[in-house]
């Protein structure tokens, strides 16, 4: 830690907002002050969407899930992530 931070009392939200925008606070903290922290309970949010898909589609899909035990949609949740990670 280089220099003591020590945080004003204010007036209003945009006085507080002004003075941390305004705060460099490379000048108080080095890289090694930083400790890893885990959120374990954060979930991401989710937003429902409607998609089309054949029936034969779904019912292969749901095949599968019964297959490997897990819910169908997050068996589709998981392909659409192994997806994106390739692209």
């Amino acid at each position: 830690m280089k220099k003591a931070l020590n945080v004003p009392t204010f007036k209003n939200e945009d006085a507080e907002r002004a003075y941390w925008a305004k705060l460099d606070l490379s000048e108080f903290f080095e890289a090694k002050d930083f400790k890893p922290v885990f959120f374990q309970d954060l979930k991401p949010t989710s937003q429902p969407i409607s998609l089309r898909l054949p029936k034969f589609q779904i019912a292969r899909l749901k095949e599968k899930a019964n297959f490997l035990s897990v819910p169908y949609q997050a068996l589709i949740k998981t392909a659409i992530d192994k997806y994106l990670l390739s692209i």
